[in-house]
């Protein structure tokens, strides 16, 4: 099967924003009129951000969903996205189930694959995302504010546990490994989130190497200074009602195996989550609780940005936690 080949069956879809198709070199994409483009491109490679052996049709899905993440986190609606993809070899069962990973998600967002690039070489997936935004509607790093709630979506942490059980780092219950899975491979983007979060949120960052590593650039360009209330973010690793272990309640399990300070370690510093971290003025609690509701993602508290210069972490008594929270860094 040769690239064109391959490329014709199983990546080449009827044109609906791509005047084109995906046939030419280049892409003709138009945002609706008044609208911004909102862009970002990730790249997974095998061995770095993923383990060999991935199941293709959850790595078809991961490849697109935290390029989907980087839009929810800018407030932008899913237009399009280009694929370039360097392959070991050709193979075609493990290209289907790729494919139907990676657009199956397309579909589910609106997002049209519009063109790339595929070449031979090491396991390497690259994604560029398109998205459109209203002039002025963008979630940006730099408007949190002195006073605003720090919050954050879903159940951060459990990509990462999820990781280190498969690393041998520590041991998880099958049932419980089972439920986790899921929140590394098969990353749920927050798009409906980051729409309903418009004009309502300050700042706001997507959480890929850490909490705290994401938080600081936040900070950076905002200007200011947090503090996170860790105990409020730890108890959310095992608050998600979808994780029930078989026979017993995960939160219960979960404890009683794993230490409290690996859990700290995995909700503050682990990576992967691709939930969404953001600010907002205390008067908009309700609005951004409505905003979860909404888009069915729970919202919860964690810390206030300050006007004080730093990050703090502080346990249930509001003493600083003397733990190094160090987040994913690719060359360090």
């Amino acid at each position: 099967m040769g690239e064109f080949d391959l490329i014709a069956r199983h990546f080449t879809r009827p044109a609906r924003r791509a005047a084109l198709g995906v046939g030419d070199d280049c892409a003709l994409l138009a945002p609706a009129p008044g609208m911004q483009l909102a862009i970002s491109s990730d790249m997974l490679v095998e061995g770095r951000h993923f383990f060999a052996g991935t199941d293709p049709e959850a790595l078809g899905h991961k490849a697109l969903a935290v390029n989907l993440s980087d839009l929810a986190a800018c407030g932008a609606r899913p237009l399009a996205f280009t694929l370039a993809l360097a392959l070991p070899q050709a193979d075609d069962a493990w290209l289907a189930a790729f494919a139907r990973g990676l657009l199956t998600l397309a579909d589910a967002h609106g997002c049209e694959l519009i063109g790339g690039d595929t070449t031979a070489g090491p396991l390497n997936i690259c994604i560029t995302v398109f998205g459109e935004v209203p002039p002025g509607d963008a979630l940006r790093r730099s408007g949190a504010r002195p006073g605003d709630d720090l919050w954050v979506s879903g159940s951060p942490g459990q990509a990462r546990l999820a990781l280190g059980a498969l690393r041998g780092e520590w041991a998880l219950a099958d049932a419980a490994l089972a439920a986790l899975r899921p929140r590394l491979e098969r990353t749920t983007p927050r798009v409906a989130l980051g729409l309903a979060l418009r004009g309502i949120a300050s700042s706001a960052i997507d959480i890929s190497d850490g909490l705290l590593g994401d938080l600081r650039h936040v900070l950076d360009r905002s200007r200011a200074g947090a503090t996170v209330y860790a105990e409020d973010a730890t108890l959310l690793i095992a608050s998600n009602a979808h994780t029930q272990s078989a026979g017993g309640n995960f939160y219960t399990d979960l404890f009683a195996t794993i230490s409290h300070k690996t859990l700290q370690q995995c909700v503050l510093a682990g990576g992967d989550d691709y939930e969404l971290l953001f600010t907002a003025a205390p008067a908009q609690r309700a609005a951004i609780e409505a905003a979860g509701q909404h888009a069915d993602t729970r919202v919860t508290r964690i810390g206030q940005i300050t006007s004080a210069p730093g990050l703090r972490v502080v346990d249930a008594q509001g003493a600083a936690l003397a733990e190094r929270f160090a987040s994913f860094d690719h060359f360090a």
